[in-house]
């Protein structure tokens, strides 16, 4: 009862019956729609069904079936039923599950492009290279990305500011010209939203299907000859007669047949774009054994996530100088009154004299600092020195 009901339920939105046949042998989406495709696989009658119909209309010839078992008797009678509708679905989804698996791997690659082409970014990471350095006094040549996702969380003895507000404001003060990251690198936001690993799994499953319809494909050929020899022998029509030459049921070969070459693409895409990723992250200092674990989901996550903490701890730096720059504009005192007088005598403070070596770390060059001559130091050509951030990633 629960059967018949669901039944009658699809029915509603299907064509009558006897439409149905010379739909499905030429698979004319003209009748049926993908959604009716995908009911119809769910309606396909089973053999206990079929016989228990059968032995109803044998004892009852007179009396009329209930359009249930009129419908599955129906499908009951077209050959290879299954095969037909799931290469029919395969065509119409190919389309479809091709753009699963190609949209990541666009922004994947869209993604390592404008991180490498970001001037900010590269500026960011020497910043922090160079903040890192300095207080901990030593020479490091690199540091993990994930630290970037920390920075808001460390913060200064004296004012209790994250480290991320120091990195702003010397970056507007050292680099004015840069960006608030976020609106570079849109595509590294979207590349984190999918998992690299199903788009593996996408692709297996692709090309599973593409497979497994061919081996269909054969097989629902092979049948459909023999039944078109035995209806010549018997001067009848067979049921294929339905399905004129331009049908999507004869171009199946041909579909099939591009389907192949652009899954063969699509793979060397796929490969390409993961390794130029973990080229990528080399090129970013990665070590190899890191490369191997690292997901590109995650990654994409964490610089998202920063530029993200970024962009808003900048605007509210530049926020807070806007409303001092007109409080300073309204109120500012002059050079003879007793504040300005004391302005111009005041000493700079340790605090400021930090400030200012860490300044003027930022601002020389690694090659223009004086070196120890007591030190031995490695003897190499001069055009061999590179400056940080001298790589360039070959695309």
């Amino acid at each position: 009862m629960k059967r018949s009901n669901i039944i009658t339920i699809a029915l509603s939105s299907l064509p009558p019956p006897r439409l149905l046949p010379p739909a499905i042998y030429s698979m004319d989406s003209s009748v049926l729609d993908r959604d009716d495709v995908q009911r119809l696989k769910e309606l396909i009658p089973t053999e206990e069904e079929l016989s228990l119909i059968k032995e109803a209309k044998a004892l009852n010839p007179h009396s009329p079936l209930a359009p249930a078992e009129l419908c599955l008797l129906t499908l009951g009678e077209i050959p290879h039923l299954n095969s037909r509708l799931q290469l029919w679905a395969f065509a119409l989804d190919y389309d479809s599950l091709e753009r699963e698996v190609a949209e990541p791997l666009f922004h994947l690659k869209l993604a390592m492009e404008q991180l490498a082409a970001s001037q900010t970014f590269r500026c960011i990471l020497a910043t922090v290279l160079a903040i890192g350095n300095f207080l901990n006094g030593c020479k490091a040549r690199g540091f993990e990305l994930s630290y970037l996702g920390k920075l808001s969380q460390v913060r200064d003895t004296n004012t209790r500011q994250p480290l991320l507000l120091h990195v702003c404001v010397l970056l507007l003060q050292l680099y004015p010209q840069s960006s608030d990251l976020y609106s570079d690198i849109t595509a590294v936001t979207k590349a984190g939203k999918f998992d690299y690993s199903l788009v593996q799994s996408n692709l297996s499953q692709l090309e599973a299907l593409c497979k497994a319809s061919w081996e269909q494909l054969k097989i629902l050929d092979k049948a459909e000859k023999k039944t078109k020899d035995r209806n010549e022998k018997k001067r009848g029509g067979g049921s294929d007669a339905l399905a004129s030459e331009g049908s999507l049921r004869h171009r199946l070969p041909k579909i099939f047949k591009e389907c192949e070459e652009r899954l063969k693409v699509l793979k060397a895409v796929h490969r390409r774009v993961i390794n130029r990723f973990h080229s990528f992250l080399l090129f970013l200092g990665y070590s190899r054994a890191m490369v191997r674990d690292t997901k590109a989901e995650d990654f994409c996550k964490t610089i998202s996530n920063f530029s993200l903490e970024y962009r808003s701890t900048r605007q509210a730096v530049l926020m807070q100088r806007e409303r001092e720059r007109q409080k300073s504009g309204s109120e500012s005192p002059g050079p003879n009154t007793p504040v300005g007088r004391r302005k111009r005598q005041q000493t700079p403070t340790e605090e400021n004299e930090e400030q200012c070596k860490l300044e003027e770390v930022l601002k020389t060059p690694d090659f223009n600092l004086r070196r120890d001559s007591s030190l031995p130091r490695n003897r190499r050509r001069v055009t061999d020195i590179k400056g940080p951030f001298s790589r360039k990633m070959k695309w």
